[in-house]
């Protein structure tokens, strides 16, 4: 009664079956990565936001890829803001997703190199092209304190490096590039401002980065894996009901031979 199975439909479905059980474990497995990835990087997040502050002069030099292991360090720089030369990122959200500019600002150090400082989201005007209004920097040396961050690439945001843009406008942050239009040697990487704080809350803070929420993925690759076990289970179920219904019909075709020879 089981021959059915070696029949091109049932082996069709049964080679698909095959296929499926190794495909959604390894997609399973694919999710509990990025659910580890993801806790990981909450750790890190959190454990670097706790530190205690370091210069960043100690962490990064001019031409230096910032690491992940040190993305969002908190750290420290004193300096003298060169407003002259300051220039807005376009299309940055704020905390409430509405798109504006980030306002980045070099701080220009006692020994001459420029750290970067994103000071914060200011909104745009009516014409997008036009350059927003942006409240002064503070004026005579200061001492900033923020979160390191890496050099904006195309490749690792995602944004594209739009040419023909006006003027002290830019797309990315990016020392390399800064460095050429300041004419200056500038760290790696950049400060994203945490103190301090504007007195009139402009530019806008930018606000911690999420390290709490861990995100659906275990809860995907539980459900990629149940699948996996499913698919058996209905296989088996579907041969059964498949048998079932054969031996029905073949009864009904025997009752139906010996109805003729009982009359």
């Amino acid at each position: 009664m089981y021959r059915f199975v070696l029949t091109r439909q049932w082996v069709f479905l049964t080679l698909m079956a095959l296929a499926l059980i190794p495909a959604m474990i390894e997609l399973g497995f694919w999710q509990y990565h990025r659910h580890e990835h993801r806790v990981a990087q909450n750790q890190l997040i959190e454990a670097n936001l706790r530190a205690k502050p370091v210069p960043m002069t100690e962490v990064t030099s001019p031409g230096h890829r910032v690491p992940r292991a040190d993305f969002w360090r908190a750290v420290t720089a004193t300096g003298t803001y060169d407003t002259a030369h300051e220039v807005v990122v376009r299309m940055r959200t704020d905390n409430d997703d509405k798109v504006g500019f980030h306002v980045l600002t070099p701080l220009v150090l006692s020994d001459g190199r420029v750290v970067l400082v994103n000071r914060g989201w200011v909104p745009g005007g009516d014409d997008p092209r036009a350059y927003p209004p942006v409240p002064t920097a503070p004026t005579g040396e200061v001492t900033v304190t923020g979160r390191l961050k890496a050099d904006e690439t195309s490749g690792g945001s995602g944004i594209k490096d739009r040419k023909g843009l006006p003027d002290r406008q830019v797309m990315l942050i990016n020392s390399a590039q800064q460095a050429e239009y300041l004419g200056r040697t500038v760290l790696g990487g950049y400060l994203e401002l945490t103190a301090p704080a504007p007195s009139d809350g402009s530019p806008e803070p930018i606000a911690d980065p999420d390290h709490d929420s861990i995100g659906p993925h275990m809860a995907y690759a539980v459900q990629w894996w149940l699948f996996a076990a499913a698919v058996p289970v209905g296989w088996v179920v579907l041969v059964r009901r498949e048998k079932r219904e054969r031996q029905e019909e073949a009864a009904r075709a025997e009752a139906s031979r010996r109805e003729p020879a009982t009359a």
